[in-house]
Parts: structure tokens; C-alpha cells; sequence
């Protein structure tokens, strides 16, 4: 469990979050939303231990987060940032076996586990046939699928992922939210930065909203993703940005 209490994020001088208690639980699939600017991948940052907040305290399993090492935290935690690698000089093999390095401890060695485990996500990502491609060589789709499979090759318990589903088209993107929210149900912890609100909807059960000045709410999707919430919260009428929300 990762629990975030009263916690506050500044950057550039403005304030993105403040005071936002948050608790995310084993089993639970929460949506980012929030418009351009307003902190989401910098909450990300603080959640995974890459950044401090300013304010407040982050704990994993009732331990704060600064007692945890770089690698007792890479075997708990996958994180999937914006920045990709597009000079990566291998294949997508074996860029998505780097996921397996937390728990290997090399780089490049691993065994016939760890290239199951990579081929295995390869093939549920439709990547298969670019298991042997050079990286650099994939399509931007095909990247961040394969970035994507090397983070759920991690195996780790707790998934942070900031705009998975950018450079994907419609069929990948409900791929992807499938597979995430397959590994909620299987017992992880998932958190997802999205400019979907309908997808949030339809595969997440609670929410993060981020608004600015540093106001945010959380909760269940049930309460966060209604009308009056998300128009608020991109200050925009759902009608005329053609959005539509599951029920």
C-alpha cells in the first residue's frame, strides 16, 4: 500500500498540489486527469520516490519512502515516464528484458525465465513479430508498446504509468487498458495519467482529479467522472469536446 499524506508539489515556481491525502491499495486501478501543466507527471515523480514533495510524507508499507534503497524500491515499483529512448542500439527483445534487471541484477544477462517473461509480453502487446527488430526501428506506437512490456516484465506490485497510451491507436489503447487493468484485478496497484476520461471510466474504479493552484479530489470513479466534475476540471463543456461518460 502506498499512502500519501497532506502532501504538497511545486515546480517553476507555481504550486501543483497541496495538502492531497491519498491511499492506493493492492488491487485498485486509479486514473490521472487533469489538463496540461497541472502536475500529473510531477505527482508521478513524488509517488515513485524520484522526486520529494515539498510537503507532507510518502509511504510504502508504512515506511517512508527515503528509507527505501533505489533497488529494494525497483523491485516494488514500475514507473513508465513520458521520455522515451528512441536510440536504444538493441532489439525489442531486448529492451523489453531490461525490465527483468531489479530482479536479475544484470543488464544484459538473464536466463530462459527472463526471456519468457519478455517474449510473453511481447506477445500480448502484438510485438511478436518485433521481438528481433532493432528498436530504434519501431514505429512510435510500436515503442511505447514495447516500453510498456518492459515495465509490466518488472513484475512489480505497484505500476505508475504517465500517458500510457500516447502514440497509440484506438485498438492498442483499449489493449492496454485491458492488460492494466487485468494486472489491478490480479492483485497490483495501478496509477495512470490519462487525457481519456472515458476510458478512465470504463476500465478504472477510482479517480485522481487535478485541477490548479494546487486544489485536486480523489476517490471513486462513481463520485469523480461526472459531468459536472470533469467540466470543471478541463473547464470545457463535455458536449462540445464530444465526450461521452460510461455509466
Amino acid at each position: 500500500m502506498l499512502a500519501a499524506r497532506a502532501i504538497g508539489i511545486r515546480a517553476g515556481g507555481r504550486t501543483l498540489v497541496e495538502g492531497l491525502d491519498l491511499v492506493l491499495a493492492p488491487g485498485q486501478c486509479w486514473a490521472l486527469l487533469g489538463p496540461n501543466g497541472a502536475g500529473k507527471s510531477s505527482l508521478i515523480l513524488a509517488l515513485a520516490g524520484l522526486r520529494a514533495p515539498h510537503r507532507g510524507e510518502i509511504a510504502l508499507d508504512e515506511r517512508p519512502l527515503a528509507r527505501w534503497t533505489r533497488a529494494e524500491l525497483a523491485r516494488r515499483v514500475g514507473v513508465l515516464l513520458q521520455d522515451d529512448t528512441p536510440d536504444f542500439w538493441g532489439s525489442a527483445l531486448e529492451y523489453a528484458r531490461l525490465g527483468r534487471y531489479p530482479r536479475s541484477g544484470g543488464a544484459w544477462g538473464g536466463d530462459a525465465e527472463d526471456d519468457a517473461a519478455a517474449l510473453g509480453w511481447l506477445a500480448r502487446l502484438d510485438l511478436t513479430e518485433r521481438a528481433a527488430q532493432p528498436y530504434v526501428t519501431l514505429s512510435g506506437g510500436e515503442r511505447q508498446r514495447a516500453r510498456i512490456a518492459q515495465l509490466l516484465v518488472q513484475d512489480a506490485g505497484l505500476l505508475m504509468l504517465d500517458e500510457p497510451l500516447s502514440h497509440l491507436d484506438l485498438r492498442h489503447q483499449v489493449q492496454v487498458m485491458e492488460l492494466l487493468a487485468e494486472s489491478a484485478r490480479a492483485g497490483r496497484t495501478v496509477l495512470m495519467a490519462l487525457h481519456q476520461p472515458s476510458l478512465a471510466a470504463r476500465y478504472c474504479d477510482h479517480a485522481v482529479l487535478l485541477y490548479d493552484a494546487g486544489r485536486s479530489s480523489a476517490g471513486p470513479c462513481a463520485d469523480m467522472l461526472t459531468p459536472s466534475r470533469l467540466e470543471a476540471l478541463y473547464r470545457c463543456r463535455l458536449e462540445s469536446a464530444g465526450l461521452s461518460i460510461p455509466t
